[in-house]
């Protein structure tokens, strides 16, 4: 080999090696074979690492642990060599290293595998810490001890609706390896949990699902241990279910941390303090038996990447390792001689201290965290485990001490503590944080009988302005909001985000009606003067929603409930308004409830149909293509206007289903009509049309029903045209043309394009609006509208067609202005697949037609 393929680490002592323990399959690949084909070789193989080599070179190792550093939401990574993403050069060791420093320079170097050579340094296997864990006799320590001893961290937790890409994100910046998935279950009132892990990742990256949601491709239900398990009974069931994470559960079953091999293997120090122990207590014999055996024992302390104390059984220390003065800050001339108390930091009372000697002396064993303080004065939060070290007649002669630095699991602690409960962006309370806040005012304002409020707020048309100014714009106004909010509260009342652009405010104690008036008078006052935003001033309003506890509910649920239909009853009443929550404002808002659920349940079972509405010739009276609209009729609700359940979809983060199952009804429908060679129109909206999935699926459907996409055409309304959304739009219209589908502007002059963006737009068509329609001819503006979009239309060369065309005399003006193309309820109401091949049927030639 022309240079060292690794960077390799030597042992410092015996034991079994790693050559008895290693895996022998090494997967490889070249170094230009993209992402996604390394993630499909580790899939095939179910291994958690690929290499990456050149010839009988390696150049370097790609992971599962690497996966997530992918920004998985853009799919065109997966498209990259896998060289631009791998680590190098591989850490390996010599097959003689022993088990037991493979362990020890894994946790030195914060790795989960080594890379394995032999003696001409040629890669022979990979050895992980599962191996290791898997391997080593350790039932005698693992039965003593139970999952609580080691589990020291907060589990994250992840909602279902997140997509794989955010989830990645998010494990990355917390260092997780896997989260848990919280499923919730509305009909149960509670919650199902499932997992993903960085394998996970791996497949999903291989099977191009980064963009689904965690909902559709976790594992569930989540492999669980009760918190005060022993060990032994954890790695037992992780090795007969060939899993690498188990779910550990409180009390009530609601899951408290995740257990990992990582997690056993980062604690086996414990067994390294029995090692030291051993040795301590052999150095008096080995003074007089052997001095390997003292060599030994001083190796175990200097060699150890934790800091080393060693005191005499009244506290003196007596040694310390290079670990900890580099720790602390003190030499060793400095500590030796000195007691632990040099370390003190003032933050533990007697009492803590008293309670850790009496276990010491009773059970010659302690551990936990700690705060202690450097040289410099820093104060810092550190692991520590003591053990007493007896002598041949078991009387405490010394203690042994190692502990570490956990200043930075702490900061991810806090991290994932601040995702839980606390809003990113606004740095409120979040809904978790919230209903905790509102059970515990609950149970006080139950116990002292007075009165709590809950005020529920809502944005009035806040989504105009992600789609004017963009996302940011809306981050930064949501910002402010919480700002106001803040500043309209009291001391005691709390602000909270839930989600969007969605707050609550909890106030704990209050004197009725009257009292809460004020505070929503307040709040709205808070959005009189203009918001900043991004150099703009822009006018924001907020409807706002109150319940009162006792006189409207009695629990978390009902309160919540009840000030969000209070809300809807405020926006229906003309917005920038509060409205107390009635009885006839309740059963509206069951009824939209209702709605709600019967819609889920509707896309779930593919019960949304999709009917057809022609387009004609004005000139010929021929059909020239059809529009798809969609219907839905519920056994219950009846026959449910578009009008009422798309908005719905939108606010629910439905609509992106709702779009794909109908362009997936049209693209089968169009594969049976196919030798009718009749063009089918199909709405999208500016949410569907900016989703980076959206494309991928447009493809997908094409290809699975192999249909012509010339016979397809997407309308658009003027809301995806923004200008701030230009060249991004541009691109995905410029795609979606390259596929050969048609595009159109629907509902055109209600929006905002101006003709120079037009003109450079790949659309073939523009639809007049309805509304420039309907008072046609006698309305002398509205003629001279249309007449104007028609002579701009046909002067671009582009298609127009007038919708919603009613009347003779509608069509003979739209056809004396050059107007090609009308449709509406003078040619044809929509109508269902069977009603339409009919008509398709009755204008072309029997023997042209036979299909069904």
């Amino acid at each position: 080999m022309n240079q060292p393929l690794s960077t390799e680490w030597s042992p410092l002592s015996s034991g079994q090696t790693v050559a008895q323990v290693l895996q022998k399959n090494l997967i490889c690949c070249e170094p230009q074979h993209s992402i996604q084909q390394a993630a499909s070789l580790m899939r095939q193989h179910n291994i958690s690492c690929i290499l990456v080599k050149k010839n009988e070179l390696i150049l370097g190792i790609w992971t599962e642990s690497d996966c997530k550093k992918l920004d998985l939401s853009d799919p065109s990574v997966l498209r990259q060599p896998v060289s631009l993403v791998m680590s190098c050069p591989v850490l390996s060791v010599s097959d003689h290293c022993s088990t037991s420093d493979a362990a020890a320079l894994m946790k030195q170097k914060a790795v989960r595998r080594l890379l394995v050579t032999d003696s001409a340094h040629q890669a022979i296997g990979i050895v992980t810490q599962t191996d290791l864990i898997h391997q080593q006799p350790l039932e005698h320590y693992l039965v003593l001890r139970d999952i609580s001893s080691i589990l020291v961290e907060l589990p994250l937790l992840l909602q279902a609706e997140l997509t794989v890409a955010q989830a990645a994100i998010l494990m990355q910046q917390t260092q997780r390896d896997a989260a848990i998935v919280q499923f919730d279950c509305e009909s149960q009132h509670s919650a199902e949990y499932g997992i993903v892990t960085e394998r996970d990742l791996v497949h999903f990256v291989a099977t191009e699902r980064t963009l689904c949601t965690l909902a559709e491709v976790a594992t569930r239900p989540l492999l669980t241990l009760p918190l005060h398990s022993s060990l032994l009974q954890a790695v037992r069931l992780l090795r007969e279910q060939g899993f690498r994470h188990l779910g550990v559960t409180d009390s009530y079953g609601k899951p408290v941390g995740l257990l990992s091999h990582n997690h056993i293997l980062l604690n086996m120090e414990h067994l390294y303090i029995s090692e030291l122990k051993a040795a301590l207590q052999a150095r008096d014999k080995a003074l007089r038996s052997s001095e390997s055996s003292l060599r030994l024992a001083y190796k175990v302390i200097e060699a150890s990447h934790d800091a080393v104390m060693i005191t005499d059984a009244r506290g003196v220390i007596q040694s310390v390792n290079p670990s900890f003065c580099k720790l602390t800050g003190y030499s060793m001339n400095e500590a030796v001689g000195q007691t632990p108390n040099l370390l003190s930091s003032g933050q533990h009372d007697e009492s803590f201290y008293r309670q850790m000697w009496q276990r010491l002396q009773q059970q010659g064993y302690w551990q936990g965290e700690i705060w202690n303080k450097r040289k410099n004065g820093e104060i810092y939060p550190e692991w520590l485990s003591i053990s007493a070290v007896r002598d041949e007649n078991g009387a405490i002669n010394q203690y042994a001490a190692i502990f570490s630095d956990i200043t930075e699991r702490k900061k991810r602690e806090q991290k994932i503590h601040e995702l839980a409960y606390f809003d990113e962006l606004t740095g409120l309370a979040n809904r978790r944080l919230f209903q905790d806040r509102l059970e515990q005012a609950l149970a006080n304002a139950k116990r002292h009988n007075h009165q709590l409020a809950v005020l529920f707020l809502d944005l009035d048309l806040f989504k105009r302005i992600n789609d004017t100014l963009g996302h940011q714009a809306g981050d930064e106004a949501l910002r402010q909001v919480a700002t106001r909010l803040q500043k309209a509260s009291r001391a005691g009342e709390s602000v909270a985000r839930l989600g969007g652009d969605e707050f609550t405010m909890l106030v704990p104690e209050c004197d009725g009606v009257h009292d809460i008036e004020k505070l929503a008078q307040r709040i709205v006052a808070q959005f009189d003067l203009p918001f900043q935003i991004q150099q703009n001033e822009l006018v924001l309003t907020t409807s706002l929603g109150i319940s009162i506890y006792p006189q409207h509910g009695a629990d978390a649920g009902e309160l919540l409930k009840f000030a969000d239909a209070a809300m809807y009853q405020a926006k229906e009443s003309g917005r920038n308004k509060y409205s107390i929550y009635t009885r006839s404002v309740g059963q509206r808002h069951d009824q939209a409830l209702q709605l709600e659920q019967a819609l889920r349940k509707a896309l779930s079972l593919q019960q949304i149909e999709v009917y057809y509405q022609p387009k004609v010739d004005l000139q010929t009276g021929q059909i020239q293509s059809l529009e798809a609209l969609v219907r839905w009729r519920d056994k219950e609700l009846g026959e449910v206007a578009p009008s009422r359940f798309i908005p719905i979809a939108e606010t629910l983060g439905l609509i992106h289903q709702l779009g794909q199952q109908v362009l997936r009804q049209v693209c089968h429908q169009l594969q049976k009509w196919a030798r009718l060679a009749v063009p089918v129109a199909v709405n999208i909206s500016a949410k569907e049309l900016a989703a980076p999935a959206f494309l991928p699926q447009l493809k997908q459907i094409l290809a699975e029903t192999a249909v012509n996409p010339h016979l397809l055409e997407l309308e658009i309304t003027e809301s995806c045209l923004l200008p701030e959304r230009a060249t991004q739009t541009q691109q995905v219209l410029q795609q979606i043309r390259q596929l050969g589908i048609r595009l159109a502007i629907d509902d055109f002059g209600t929006g905002y394009s101006s003709l120079s963006y037009l003109r450079h737009l790949p659309i073939n068509s523009l639809k007049i609006d309805r509304s420039f329609i309907n008072a046609l001819p006698d309305n002398t503006s509205d003629r001279q509208i249309t007449s104007a979009i028609i002579a701009m239309a046909n002067a671009m060369g582009l298609d127009v067609i007038a919708e919603g065309v009613e009347t003779q005399a509608q069509q003979d003006f739209l056809l004396a202005a050059g107007c090609q193309l009308g449709q509406g309820y003078w040619f044809g109401k929509a109508a269902d697949h069977y009603a339409t091949l009919q008509l398709l049927q009755n204008q072309i030639p029997s023997s042209q037609v036979r299909i069904q």
